[in-house]
């Protein structure tokens, strides 16, 4: 017969055993975040999250919710880190040529870094999608990014910085397009001077006030 001291033992060990594993949050996001930057939504499955994260799939599920979920919480990290260049040069720059200028040199040093996956993972996430929920969040911040580029265009069209004849919509759309092309370049092997030089030419057909 086993005692009762053992079998407090036993049972003690059992739950020890039972108790879900503890990991640190912020990390487990962060692979999150590489997982689905390199792959891409669709590519990157919860088999491969988990194992990536280093978690198991109920705790996946309980600290970040379903696949979508965790990818939404993916996306506002990334802009508000990697991805956070260009917010900061529209609101730091006395100009939208200068915050752009800023920007695409930015973006030309951001998307080749070999400390992360190469690109945008706001514009190479979005790569054979069937999610319309995941399609229309990443189409709507970067419209948004377009959105905010004509504001400032707009804004320097008042103050007549830019010339009062300046086609604000389509110069934003213009700059949205270097940006996404510059990452899926970079993806493509572009160096970063390459880029940086795609970058002065895109500047060079900017109006001047």
């Amino acid at each position: 017969m086993v005692s009762g001291q053992d079998t407090s033992t036993r049972a003690g060990a059992s739950r020890s055993r039972g108790r879900p594993r503890s990991f640190d949050r912020a990390t487990a996001l962060e692979k999150a975040l590489t997982a689905f930057w390199e792959h891409g939504y669709e590519a990157t499955s919860v088999a491969d999250l988990t194992q990536i994260m280093g978690i198991g799939t109920p705790s996946l599920y309980a600290a970040f919710g379903d696949k979508r979920s965790l990818f939404e919480e993916v996306v506002r990290l990334y802009t508000a880190t990697h991805g956070a260049f260009g917010e900061r040069a529209l609101a730091e720059e006395p100009t939208a040529r200068a915050a752009v200028a800023r920007m695409l040199r930015e973006a030309a040093a951001a998307y080749t870094d070999p400390a992360h996956p190469y690109g945008c993972l706001v514009v190479h996430a979005a790569t054979n999608c069937t999610s319309p929920e995941v399609a229309r969040l990443l189409r709507d911040r970067r419209n948004a990014d377009i959105a905010a580029f004509e504001s400032r265009i707009r804004a320097d069209v008042a103050a007549g910085r830019l010339p009062a004849g300046t086609d604000a919509a389509a110069l934003a759309r213009h700059t949205g397009a270097m940006v996404q092309g510059m990452s899926q370049q970079a993806r493509d092997g572009a160096s970063r001077g390459e880029l940086e030089a795609l970058a002065e030419i895109a500047l060079s057909i900017w109006p001047q006030g």
